[in-house]
């Protein structure tokens, strides 16, 4: 890591958003991923794409683990500036939306996906049952 984090704005941090010159924001850090690129093993297009913005929810979500976060640290280039708010957090607090990073699938709405698949199981086994008997 640097020695003395530099603070960056996001309009600082969008400028670097090419294969020559590429910074990632991941939870409110700043990489530079710039001579990663190669070696990214889910390839350059992925880091390319998020170029200039914040990867952090991406990051998650593929799940990276440990040896990846730990990675991270060789290319550290400073912190965001934690007084400016992003567009995200301001259309959030206009919409009154939590900031609370949102899960994939909240456990509340995932037990009902599995109650609904139970369900329809139970009704295709009914009605082929149904049709079973009328066969018979």
């Amino acid at each position: 890591m640097v020695a003395s984090s530099k603070v960056f704005t996001h309009s600082e941090v969008s400028a670097h958003n090419t294969s020559q010159d590429c910074w990632l924001i991941i939870n409110a850090k700043v990489y530079d991923v710039t001579s990663f690129l190669n070696d990214h093993p889910g390839g350059d297009e992925v880091l390319l794409g998020a170029a200039g913005k914040d990867a952090s929810e991406e990051f998650e979500d593929v799940g990276h683990g440990s040896a990846a976060r730990l990675m991270l640290d060789e290319f550290y280039v400073g912190e965001m500036d934690p007084s400016i708010k992003s567009k995200v957090e301001i259309v959030d607090a206009t919409l009154g939306e939590s900031k609370k990073p949102k899960d994939k699938l909240p456990q509340s709405i995932s037990s009902k996906f599995i109650y609904i698949a139970v369900a329809l199981m139970i009704i295709v086994f009914g009605v082929g049952i149904h049709f079973l008997n009328k066969i018979a």
